[in-house]
Order: structure tokens, then C-alpha cells, then sequence
């Protein structure tokens, strides 16, 4: 909100700070045609019951484009107890609500929806509930059994099964969470705010949900309701995002708390265990430790270095990535780091290691916490661009050759693990494409395009947070790719890395002597790599222990004649040498940079809660 407008009492003058006990918003958004007459019949029902001076009525005008501000500075103007909050961009009800109730001066804080589809004669009971001290919060309600609104089918049956959505999902005992008629003590409000993310439809459920967790007295009483005029929530849009809300609090309240460093890795453990099961309801363990016996150490050797000629590579790349964002370091220590923060990849679950990283260069070379994340998220979007990139161009020369129905089949046909990882890797595969191509676009122009997308799906707070994300995503690769310097070299050591990745993988496959021509070979190393790293994008196992060599063995069986124990022979070769190497690298480099791994997960997953700086290393 940008503040009173012209005739509004200020905010700070102590004798309305003083005197008011009893502050009403109203919410208003395009009202020129009710909002004279709610004031005034809200101003005259406040009067009945409450003595002269005690209570102030706030219009919370949010952003509105009708004739609303000019009524609204009018009343105030002639009205002393009348005030008007304006805000020039719309900040959404809950946002408008939550800037009207931080500038209001009393301690007993209500609102109501503009329409009064509430009977005003329930408004001294709204208020008598949270001024006498008998409830924290008060709302009413359309569904006690005692009195249930006669609401259309269209408007009835969507709340019904929201209301019991979330009372399921965030075991609440109200019956009505949306009911626009509540009223909160200043005390619940100041402690509860900061923890409301929502600011459009959702953010009553999430106050009454909150306040409820929070030990709040929360008290629920029925009220005369009629509709009146059309509901301004879009059934589609507000919907689907006020259901991405119940599970994103759900989230928040039930299950991150109960997330900790132990959880995430026996549940990584069990996810890999699970998918080694799956594997051996298909496959003879026997024959594919027979065949990673037979596999030519030689070959297996030379893959090995030449996957180790990688990692100075990733310290190039992540060099030039910093060195666009203005902090220029050695390509030793970078790659150091690197080695830290994917061997921290494949300890934790959930890329614990990308903080990792960010940790290490502020302790050991003092770069910020916000430039380390940026650099981040630079990198991982090169990776993205460049793993998809790998993953089209064999895609294209499956259909050139015509193979792509055989490509279909074997997703199609696949069991097991194998398939999981394959449609896991797919679906990922597809939205990676499309939102990296989509940030590396927004990039190069002004319009940030996936925001754009995200908008059309849902405006909520939710929707805000993702394209926060995503905002930060591009500003970051802004910051790296703004520049054809900057893009070319990025992305050009990037190709590099990754094509070694893909002729390690080769060399383990062709150790095995699979009887493959050179082409053919080249073709499933690449396709078999992109996509067994696809599936690793979902942290759903430390490293992706189990999804990329499900996806790998799938594409190598599919594609060629060789059969699934040399496939899963070759699998898991491959994955063993990347990640010996990288854990051999890994602690080597806590070793000569004095890194602890748990603690640097454990204080970087603080910053990144917390935001702000955490304490230097040992």
C-alpha cells in the first residue's frame, strides 16, 4: 500500500493510535458501486455498539482502475473516522489486507468482504469475540450444521470440497475457511503475518490454519449469508492455485519439519534399495557380475582418465561463470569446490551439495552468499541446455534414420525400474527443456517468458513464488550469458564436459565388447548418458543411484541387440567410475581446503532458510 491518501488521519498521530481500539478493512477492488453505501452501513452498525472514537473503517483500495479511489478520498476527507489505503499496483486481497491491518491503530483488527453477503447484524459479535479476550481469532461460517448457506451448485460444491480438502490436509476443525467475515487480535496478527505466504484468495485459510497451529484460540460461529453478484474468484485459475497453496502449507507444517539430514538419507537408501529389487525381479545378478568380469580393464582404466580430465573443465567453467559476475578466482580451488559440492551431491539426498559449493567460496575466497547461488543456477541451466541439446541431436538422428518407433517401443515396453526412470527422465527431459529454453530466451529480451506461462496457470502467491524463482534464474543467467563472450564460452565448455562425460561412458560400454558399430555406439552412449542424467534431475536418491542406471540399461536394451545383464553391467561400471572418482576428488579436496561435509551442509542449508550470512570455516 502506498499509504493514506490526502484527508486520511496519519498513521502515526498519537491520539488515533490512542483512542482507536476497533479497526475494520475493507478490502476493495473496483467497487465504485457499493463501497459509499458498505461505509456507511458499516460506520452506522460500528456506532451501535461501540462508543464514538474507538473504531476506524480502512478501505484497503487495491489497485483499482473504476471510479473506487476518487469515492474512497472523498469519505475520508469528510469523515474522520474513515481512511484510504491506496496502492497503485494490485497487491492481491490477502497483500491489500495485510498492508491495511500493519497501518491500522487498533488492537482488535476485522474485515469483511465489501458486498456484506454477510448479515451486519453479526458484525458486534465478530468484534465482542476478539476485543473481550474469549478468542484470538473469530469467523464466520456458512457451514455449521446449524445454519448452511443456501449457495449455487457452482459456488457451493467447489467450496464443500475445498473445505474438506483442507480440514484433510491441514487438519484443521473449522468448517468454513473462506467465509470473508473474520476478525484477529493485534497480537495473533504481528506474530502470525510473517509466516502467511499467500496475499490473494488463500491467505484467510492459511491465517485460520496458522493461528490453529500456532495454539491461537480459534472460534467459528454460524452467520446469515447470501450470495450477491458474481464471485470475483476465477473457478479455473484461483482454484488450481488455492489447491497448489493446501499442499504447499502442508508441506510447511506437517512435512519439511519432520525432514532432517537422517530422514533424507535412509530414505535415499531405501529408494535405492528399491530400485535394486526391482531390478533383480528382471534381471540375473549372477550373469551381470559375470559380465562386469569380463568387462577390458584397459578400456575401463582409460575411461576413467578420461573422465578425470573433466573435472579441470568444471573448474574452467565455473571460473568463467564467476568471472562474469565480477569475482575472479583460481581454476584449482574451483575445481576443489566442485569436487566438494557433488560429492556432497551423492552423500545427501536433495543436492544438498549445490549449497555446499556456495558455502565453500564465501568461507575460503569471501564471495557472497547471493553471488555463490547465482552461480548456481547459471551452471545448472548450462547443464540442462546442454544434456537436452545432447538428447534432441541423437532424437533427430533417430528419425532421420527412421528408429523412432523403436525409440517409442522401448519406453513404451519398459517394466520395472527401468521404466520408472525412463518416464521420470522423459518427463523431466521435456520440462527441462522447455523452462531452460524458455529462461535462455527470457534472457536475451525483456520479456520473461515462462512468467508469462506461469501467470496463465494461476496468479496466487504460490505462482508469485515460482516466478520468483524464476526471475532469479534469468537475472542470473543474464548476468553470465548477457554477454556472447560470456554465453560462448560457458556454453562451449560445457559441450566439452559433457561430451567426455558420454566417452566415458562409451568406454566402459565398449569394454564389455558389445559387437556395436562405431556410429551405433556413439549414438546410445550419447542418448543412453542424456537421458540417464535426466532422470537424475529429481533428487529422489542420493547421486541417482538407481534412476540413472535404470534409464541407462532401458535406452542401451532398447536401441540395440544387447541383452539387459550387459546393459546393467555397463550401467553401473559407468556410474561406479564417475562417482569413485568424484568422491576420491571430493574428500581430497575437503582434506587440502579443510572442509568439513556435514557441517558445510548443515550451515549452508541455515543461509539458505535463514538468508543471511553464516559463520566462517575452521
Amino acid at each position: 500500500m502506498d499509504g493514506p491518501r490526502p484527508g486520511s488521519p496519519s498513521t502515526t498521530d498519537p491520539d488515533v493510535e490512542s483512542a482507536v481500539s476497533v479497526s475494520v478493512v475493507l478490502p476493495a477492488y473496483n467497487e465504485a458501486d457499493t463501497i459509499e453505501s458498505t461505509i456507511a452501513t458499516t460506520l452506522r452498525r460500528l456506532g451501535s455498539f461501540l462508543d464514538p472514537g474507538t473504531f476506524e473503517v480502512i478501505v484497503a483500495e487495491d489497485g483499482c482502475d473504476d471510479r473506487t479511489p476518487e469515492i474512497a478520498d472523498r469519505l475520508a476527507a469528510g469523515d474522520d473516522r474513515v481512511r484510504h489505503l491506496h496502492s497503485d499496483e494490485r497487491l492481491g486481497r490477502g497483500g491489500a489486507l495485510e498492508a491495511a491491518f500493519r497501518a491500522a491503530s487498533g488492537d482488535t483488527l476485522v474485515y469483511f468482504d465489501t458486498d456484506l453477503a454477510t448479515d451486519m447484524r453479526h458484525l458486534e459479535e465478530l468484534v465482542t469475540r476478539v476485543e473481550s479476550g474469549s478468542a484470538d481469532v473469530a469467523t464466520g461460517s456458512r457451514w455449521l450444521p446449524e445454519n448452511v448457506a443456501d449457495r449455487p451448485a457452482k459456488r457451493g460444491v467447489p467450496s464443500r470440497i475445498y473445505n474438506g480438502l483442507v480440514r484433510v490436509f491441514l487438519r484443521s476443525d473449522l468448517q468454513d475457511h473462506q467465509c470473508g467475515f473474520k476478525a484477529i487480535s493485534r497480537d495473533a496478527f504481528d506474530s502470525l503475518e510473517a509466516d502467511i505466504a499467500d496475499a490473494h484468495w488463500f491467505w484467510d485459510t492459511e491465517l485460520l490454519v496458522r493461528a490453529q497451529r500456532g495454539g491461537y484460540e480459534v472460534v467459528e460461529f454460524p452467520v446469515e449469508w447470501t450470495p450477491k453478484g458474481d464471485t470475483k474468484v476465477d473457478l479455473v485459475r484461483d482454484v488450481l492455485g488455492m489447491g497448489s497453496q493446501i499442499l504447499r502449507t502442508w508441506w510447511q507444517l506437517s512435512v519439511r519439519p519432520r525432514l532432517s539430514q537422517r530422514v533424507g538419507l535412509v530414505a535415499g537408501a531405501v529408494l535405492a534399495v528399491v530400485a535394486l529389487f526391482l531390478m533383480t525381479r528382471y534381471l540375473d545378478f549372477g550373469a551381470v557380475l559375470a559380465e562386469m568380469r569380463e568387462a577390458d580393464p584397459v578400456l575401463v582404466g582409460a575411461a576413467t582418465v578420461v573422465y578425470l580430465l573433466s573435472w579441470p573443465l568444471r573448474g574452467l567453467r565455473y571460473r568463467d561463470i564467476l568471472a562474469e559476475l565480477g569475482h575472479h578466482e583460481h581454476v584449482g580451488f574451483l575445481t576443489g569446490a566442485v569436487f566438494i559440492s557433488q560429492t556432497g551431491n551423492l552423500v545427501f539426498p536433495a543436492r544438498a551439495g549445490d549449497l555446499i559449493r556456495a558455502y565453500v567460496v564465501k568461507a575460503r575466497r569471501g564471495i557472497p552468499y547471493p553471488t555463490g547461488f547465482a552461480s548456481l543456477a547459471a551452471e545448472r541451466v548450462f547443464d540442462l541446455l546442454t544434456i537436452a541439446s545432447m538428447a534432441g541431436a541423437v532424437l533427430i538422428g533417430y528419425t532421420v534414420t527412421g528408429r523412432t518407433a523403436e525409440l517409442a517401443r522401448t519406453v513404451v515396453g519398459a517394466e520395472g525400474a527401468g521404466r520408472v526412470a525412463v518416464v521420470v527422465a522423459t518427463g523431466v527431459g521435456l520440462a527441462a527443456v522447455a523452462a531452460a529454453a524458455a529462461i535462455a530466451l527470457s534472457a536475451r529480451r525483456d520479456r520473461d517468458l515462462v512468467a508469462a506461462a506461469v501467470y496463465r496457470v494461476s496468479t496466487d502467491s504460490y505462482a508469485d513464488f515460482v516466478v520468483g524463482v524464476i526471475e532469479r534464474f534469468v537475472d542470473d543467467l543474464q548476468a553470465v550469458a548477457g554477454t556472447r563472450r560470456g554465453f560462448g564460452r560457458v556454453g562451449t565448455v560445457s559441450a566439452v564436459v559433457w561430451t567426455l562425460d558420454v566417452v566415458t561412458a562409451l568406454l566402459v560400454l565398449a569394454a564389455f565388447a558389445p559387437g556395436l558399430g562405431a556410429v551405433e555406439l556413439v549414438a546410445v552412449s550419447f542418448f543412453a548418458v542424456s537421458v540417464g542424467n535426466l532422470a537424475k534431475v529429481l533428487p529422489l536418491s542420493p547421486g541417482g543411484v538407481g534412476l540413472y542406471e535404470g534409464a541407462f540399461t532401458l535406452l542401451v536394451v532398447g536401441l540395440t541387440p544387447l541383452g539387459p545383464e550387459l546393459a546393467l553391467g555397463a550401467a553401473v561400471l559407468d556410474h561406479a567410475v564417475k562417482n569413485l572418482v568424484t568422491v576420491i576428488g571430493g574428500y581430497a579436496s575437503m582434506v587440502g581446503l579443510n572442509v568439513s561435509l556435514t557441517t558445510a551442509v548443515k550451515e549452508s542449508r541455515g543461509v539458505r532458510d535463514r538468508g543471511d550470512e553464516a559463520p566462517e570455516l575452521d
